[in-house]
């Protein structure tokens, strides 16, 4: 099972084009969708006015080398390696979800388009790829629904209490599992049940590829464009209005602010973990 492409079996059945096509059309829904929750939200217009804003209150100017090692350190902390979650579990679930999709969806292009036929034999690397992804996928997505939920884990909530906001979640774990249940039941040659989960497989991605309008999908374009701009205003002084975290003990504060001692004493103690010492339910 692990080594078949289950796409080249359905050829027999299913012409390529048609297979080639859904692909297309999934592109395309995830484009239009991504346009529309842009023009809604005015998501892309508030990112645009924000840049403005912080560079007239720019301390410094960022040059092109600097924002290149940012832009290489959001590549890598925020994105690769969702370096933004502090909860450990919260973290790996997602990176199983995220690195599962890339790996799933990028495998079935790669199938569909260059090895759709038993003619054209995949290496057997990208079987095993696209198999590994979707158990990677549903393993933290599965994690995530059932154990790390936060309307579960921090307010007691029940697991099958749905929202709007968990179309993304639901769609992508239905196109996993039904993904799965296909492969294994054509390895098997069960035929109408392969048949059924095939169908609900091409459904589930449609709701998938199609809901990103009234899903979190297009989030996932936002995010490392606004932690990005959130580092340059660290670097170039603007810091988007916030304060700036002063150490206490640091000499240099003691002389800039004189009544700090009144408050804190010369040696102002370190306040110890904090919030930190409970693990945390809020993500």
């Amino acid at each position: 099972m692990f080594t078949s492409n289950p796409f080249a079996e359905l050829s027999a059945n299913i012409p390529v084009a048609v297979m080639q096509g859904y692909i297309i059309l999934m592109v395309l829904l995830v484009i239009v969708g991504t346009i529309l929750d842009m023009m809604h939200k005015k998501s892309a217009k508030y990112f645009f006015l924000n840049a403005e804003k912080e560079k007239k209150n720019a301390k410094r100017q960022v040059g092109v080398g600097e924002k290149a090692v940012i832009a290489a350190s959001v590549l890598l902390n925020e994105v690769a390696t969702s370096g933004e979650f502090c909860n450990p579990r919260r973290r790996l679930s997602h990176l199983l979800t995220m690195w599962g999709t890339i790996i799933f969806v990028a495998t079935t292009a790669i199938l569909i388009f260059g090895y759709p036929t038993p003619e054209t034999p995949a290496p057997a690397i990208l079987p095993q790829l696209w198999h590994i992804g979707a158990l990677m996928l549903a393993v933290g997505g599965y994690w995530f629904w059932f154990f790390i939920r936060v309307d579960v884990s921090a307010e007691g909530l029940t697991w099958w209490r749905l929202e709007r906001a968990d179309l993304f979640i639901l769609s992508l774990l239905a196109t996993a599992t039904f993904a799965l249940l296909w492969s294994f039941t054509q390895y098997r040659g069960i035929s109408g049940w392969s048949t059924l989960f095939l169908v609900l497989f091409a459904l589930s991605g449609v709701v998938l590829f199609g809901g990103v309008y009234w899903s979190k999908f297009a989030h996932m374009f936002f995010k490392p464009a606004a932690a990005f701009q959130k580092r340059v205003t660290r670097a170039d002084g603007s810091r988007e209005d916030l304060p700036f975290d002063y150490d206490p003990r640091d000499p240099e504060v003691q002389r800039k602010f004189p009544d700090l001692a009144e408050y804190m004493g010369k040696n102002p103690p370190n306040m110890g973990p904090g919030i930190r010492r409970e693990r945390p339910s809020h993500y």
